[in-house]
Parts: C-alpha cells; sequence; structure tokens
C-alpha cells in the first residue's frame, strides 16, 4: 500500500532545565540609600545657603562663635533678618534680635558683672603671683633674711599671699612672755614692710602662741593680749619699713586657736606672726563682715590691749578702730614667772 510506504517518525520532545541563578546581596540598597540621602542633604542645604539672606548668614556665623552671649544678652543671631518673617525673641513684632524668654538688659547687666568679677581676679591672681616671686627673690639674696629662711614661710591661700615667720626653739622672735621685739625680728618685719610699700591689696596682720598658758589663767592678761599686743608691734615695724599703714585691713590676736603643729600645740612652731595680702574678693568680705557683725566668729578685729611696762611706746588704739573701742580695758600685769612662748 502505497499509504503504508513511509512509517511516521517519533517526535522527540527536549525539555533544557535551566540552572537558578545566585541570589544577589541587600549591601548595594544600604550604600544606593545612603548616596541618595547625602546628595539630597547636600542639595537641601545648597538650596538654603542660596535662599538665606546675608543677615541670616552673620548671624548664624555669630551665634557658633559665642552661642553664650546670644543666649543671655541678646543681639544679633539667626534671628536676625530683613525678613519678611519676624525673627527670635518673644515678642514676634521685632524683626531683628535674639532674647532669651527673659529681660535682655537684667541678663546684660548680670554678665557685664560677672565679666569684671572675672578679670578682677585674673588681675588679683596676677599680683599674687608677681608678689610671691618678689618675696621668694627678696628672701633669698638678702642677706639679712637670708639667715632666716627657715622662719619664713610664703604661701598662697585662698584669700591671698600669706607669709608667716615662725618661731624656732633658740631663736625667738620676741622676748619671753611679752611683745619686745628681737632685733634679728624687726630687720625681717621693715624688709618685708619695704617690699609691701606699693601694693595694691590690703594686708591682715595676725599674732599667734603656743598653748601653753599664763601662770594667772585666762581671766588675767592671757595667750589673746599677748598675739594681739606681738600683732600691733609687727605692725609698727611694718609700717616704719614702708608698708603704708592705711594697707592694713585688720590685726587680730589668735592665742592658740590655730596652731601649725596640732600634735605639739606648745612647740615653738606655733608662736608666729601671719600676714596676709588679700584678694579683693576676700577683701569684700572681711569688709562685710565689719557691717554685719553677726556674720560669725572672728568678724570683728580684735583690740590689742598694752603690754606691761610698754603702754607708754604703744598706741592706745588700733588703726581704723577707734570708732569702735573707747578705751581698753585695764588688765592685771602677767607673773613674773611666765613660761617662754
Amino acid at each position: 500500500m502505497a499509504g503504508q510506504g513511509k512509517q511516521l517518525q517519533p517526535i522527540i520532545v527536549k525539555r533544557v532545565k535551566k540552572a537558578g541563578h545566585s541570589a544577589h546581596g541587600g549591601a548595594w540598597k544600604i550604600a544606593y540609600a545612603d548616596f541618595v540621602t547625602a546628595m539630597m542633604a547636600f542639595f537641601l542645604l545648597m538650596w538654603l545657603l542660596g535662599s538665606t539672606a546675608k543677615g541670616d548668614l552673620n548671624g548664624i556665623a555669630e551665634y557658633f562663635q559665642s552661642p553664650l552671649k546670644v543666649t543671655l544678652m541678646g543681639g544679633d543671631g539667626t534671628g536676625n533678618s530683613d525678613s519678611i518673617l519676624p525673627g527670635g525673641g518673644r515678642d514676634l513684632s521685632k524683626n531683628s534680635g535674639q532674647v532669651d524668654g527673659g529681660d535682655a538688659e537684667r541678663a546684660k547687666t548680670t554678665m557685664g558683672a560677672q565679666l569684671a568679677r572675672m578679670d578682677e581676679i585674673r588681675k588679683d591672681n596676677v599680683r599674687i603671683e608677681a608678689l610671691k616671686q618678689k618675696m621668694t627673690t627678696l628672701i633669698t639674696q638678702n642677706p639679712k633674711l637670708a639667715e632666716f629662711q627657715s622662719q619664713i614661710r610664703i604661701d598662697k591661700v585662698t584669700d591671698g599671699l600669706q607669709i608667716q615667720i615662725v618661731d624656732e626653739q633658740n631663736r625667738p622672735m620676741f622676748d619671753v612672755g611679752s611683745a619686745l621685739v628681737k632685733p634679728y625680728m624687726r630687720d625681717i618685719l621693715r624688709e618685708i614692710g619695704a617690699a609691701l610699700g606699693d601694693i595694691e591689696n590690703v594686708v591682715t596682720l595676725s599674732g599667734h602662741t603656743d598653748a601653753t598658758p599664763y601662770g594667772s589663767g585666762d581671766r588675767g592678761y592671757s595667750n589673746w593680749e599677748l598675739s594681739a599686743d606681738r600683732a600691733n608691734a609687727s605692725r609698727r615695724e611694718l609700717v616704719a619699713g614702708g608698708m603704708p599703714d592705711n594697707k592694713l585691713l585688720r590685726l587680730q590676736g589668735m592665742a592658740a586657736s590655730d596652731p601649725l603643729d596640732l600634735d605639739n600645740p606648745t612647740g615653738p612652731i606655733n608662736r608666729r606672726i601671719s600676714i596676709t595680702v588679700m584678694t579683693r574678693e576676700a577683701e569684700e568680705r572681711i569688709r562685710q563682715s565689719f557691717n554685719n557683725p553677726a556674720a560669725g566668729p572672728g568678724a570683728l578685729p580684735v583690740v590689742p590691749t598694752p603690754a606691761p611696762g610698754a603702754a607708754a611706746n604703744r598706741p592706745a588704739f588700733v588703726p581704723d578702730l577707734a570708732s569702735r573701742v573707747s578705751q581698753p580695758a585695764p588688765v592685771p600685769a602677767p607673773p613674773a614667772t611666765a613660761p617662754a612662748r
């Protein structure tokens, strides 16, 4: 048969399986997002700079140079512009100026006072440091003082510069139980007085004794009177050396209330004269205590009582205290067997 001469060929279908692609990571998306964000911020910044008035730019620059000034005192700042929108402050009718929610004048006054006080403190520190260097050089180079260098202490304290002259066991500053100045002590005080001749700050002076009591007890002539008399005798020598008498703000006797050697209250180092060149702040505090005696103990200066046998050579009053005290109260003479102090 003709139709059976050619057989049908089988149809073969080849199915090719395609391997799946490996998965891509998502890190590029994060990097791309950061890039787009940075570009947006950049173009936004350029648009702001291009559309901001010159007054705004100057105000922004000044704010970042001194933000505290703009905050406390007001003045040119980010709201200072000629824009149609009023800038800064509590009053929206203001077209310029920064006001930080308060009274600008009061803030300006307060800021000015603080700046003036900081400037005064800085000047005080410079003066005190210069005086310390001057006194240190004087002690080391002056033949009269170099010998007694171990008895002269110079320290910067909270109230200013403190110069202390202390006793040594075999070289006391005063006669036993009296306010008579030894010759070498007179030389020390006069040299220090000459160095303090041109100071701008005021001076306080205090005398200290050890804790050895008088035989007559505290109701007679005691360490309180002795320390005040020694301080007053030291004042006279300082003034004789060249220190202006009107620079003395306070003179006081401390007795044994402030020992240097707490472990040995009767030690010779506790017998001393303290000269303090005061800072302006310390001076103001002391003057306020004069006007307010209730400020605390020690607010009023101690009035020295004339030592026995020395009344003719000692003034009846301490400088600047004549209006406070009428006449020193008489005291009995100390016993002849007064211990060394």
